[in-house]
């Protein structure tokens, strides 16, 4: 009889996790996996638990800060899934942990400080001889395993430019560690490769208006902003002059009214927690709190006076959320890398063709949690032979990735990632070099 292997999701009632798990499942349906749900939230899991095959799943509670409850839920797992956040105090105390009993570990961080100390366990885990995957989302995850296929297209890689947007889901709260974590990115420093080094810049003031394609079209507006890519990328690409990341949520006026709020929280002028209900009340087409407001005004008025918007915009998002009118959502990861082959400037792109009603990228919860299961299928295959702090850049095979992002989405695989190379000859260069007519 084949033991069981044991799969231990921390946070699983979070709504990526969920999707995670659901689709790693999908994916691997003959896996003889033993998955062991927790969350601060146990009843939360019932339905999930329900919807998986008999017998495969439980559902429990622990605080993951109490040291022994945490080793003695993970001890002996075949890997530890980490889905709660805020990361920058949840990861590193899991991580400690399944280095100390030698456990493998992934992750879905999206926080740069966490995604730095991440990194300083590196040697430890090596020592150990376990696997720290992380940042195993869509930004990061997705992005960097995009700018690892770019990479290849050329001999040396200049710039990278990682950028996401993500849109309106309609009248849902977000959870607050989600919201925490969002309201912090958009004020306060984000770390930048440039020049060939590290630099500190604030995040959201430096804008460009980039061609993302999928339903964005030619020209969209995105900010520099804090994201883990900047921090781990320069490991594998030390040579490059500039890695940075450049982020917007849609529609366009509510990158001002997070702006806004971020300052003044950042200043002190505003609790979090009244930061965190205010963005929940107006996704959820209340009014919002008369004393928040004057922050969120005028975070969108510093959009305007600089440009990077207009009026018209402002006073048509405005009437259409006064209308309770909430646009379809749409997102994208998109990766642009400039580099050289042969002595040829070359530009390579990788993004995310379709989102949206009637595809697999309906929110961002959908497409972050399939990346993860994309990616936890990957590394359960693959435990015995990694050690050390992974990023996927560091680990997971383009093409491998892409064909279990393909499953774990439902998607075509011609969704779930498109390539535009500039100018079309450096692909050409590659192929005669391999011998390929």
């Amino acid at each position: 009889m084949t033991t069981q292997k044991r799969i231990v999701f921390i946070g699983a009632a979070g709504e990526m996790c969920r999707v995670a798990i659901e689709r790693f499942v999908r994916a691997v349906p003959d896996g003889n996996w033993k998955l062991e749900l927790y969350d601060i939230r146990p009843d939360a899991l019932d339905d999930l638990v329900n919807k998986l095959p008999a017998g495969s799943a439980t559902a429990g509670s622990f605080d993951l800060f109490d040291g022994a409850a945490l080793r003695a839920a993970i001890e002996g797992a075949s890997l530890v899934v980490l889905g709660a956040g805020p990361y920058n105090r949840t990861a590193e105390p899991v991580m400690e942990a399944c280095i100390e009993l030698q456990v493998p570990y992934l992750d879905l961080d999206d926080d740069e400080a966490s995604a730095r100390a991440a990194l300083e366990l590196d040697a430890r885990a090596k020592a150990a001889g376990v696997p720290i995957f992380i940042c195993c989302g869509a930004s990061p995850g997705l992005t960097n395993v995009m700018a690892a296929d770019a990479a290849r297209d050329m001999d040396t890689v200049e710039r990278i430019d990682v950028c996401w947007a993500t849109g309106d889901e309609g009248p849902v709260p977000y959870g607050r560690a989600v919201l925490d974590h969002a309201i912090r990115g958009f004020a306060g420093p984000c770390q930048t490769w440039e020049g060939g080094r590290s630099v500190v810049h604030q995040t959201f003031l430096e804008s460009e208006v980039v061609d993302l394609g999928n339903s964005f079209g030619s020209a969209y507006r995105l900010y520099e902003c804090a994201h883990p890519e900047s921090v781990t990328m320069p490991r594998r690409w030390p040579e490059a002059d500039r890695i940075r990341v450049l982020g917007a949520l849609d529609p366009a006026p509510i990158n001002g009214i997070m702006r806004g709020i971020a300052v003044a929280v950042e200043s002190g002028k505003l609790p979090m927690d009244d930061a965190i209900d205010f963005v929940n009340d107006v996704v959820c087409d209340k009014t919002g709190s008369l004393k928040v407001w004057p922050y969120a005004l005028s975070g969108v008025w510093g959009t305007i006076r600089r440009r990077e918007i207009t009026t018209g915009e402002v006073l048509r998002y405005f009437w259409a959320a006064a209308r309770r009118k909430h646009a379809d959502f749409r997102g994208i990861n998109y990766v642009r890398l400039t580099g050289e082959r042969d002595g040829v400037q070359v530009v390579s792109i990788r993004r995310l063709p379709v989102s949206g009603p009637g595809t697999a990228w309906t929110d961002m919860a959908a497409g972050t949690g399939s990346a993860t299961a994309a990616f936890m299928t990957l590394a359960v295959t693959d435990l015995g032979t990694k050690a050390g702090v992974l990023a996927p850049e560091d680990w997971a095979d383009p093409e491998a990735f892409y064909q279990a992002l393909a499953k774990t989405s439902g998607s075509p695989l011609a969704d779930v990632v498109e390539a535009v190379v500039r100018p079309s000859t450096a692909l050409t260069s590659r192929k005669s070099q391999a011998g390929v007519p």
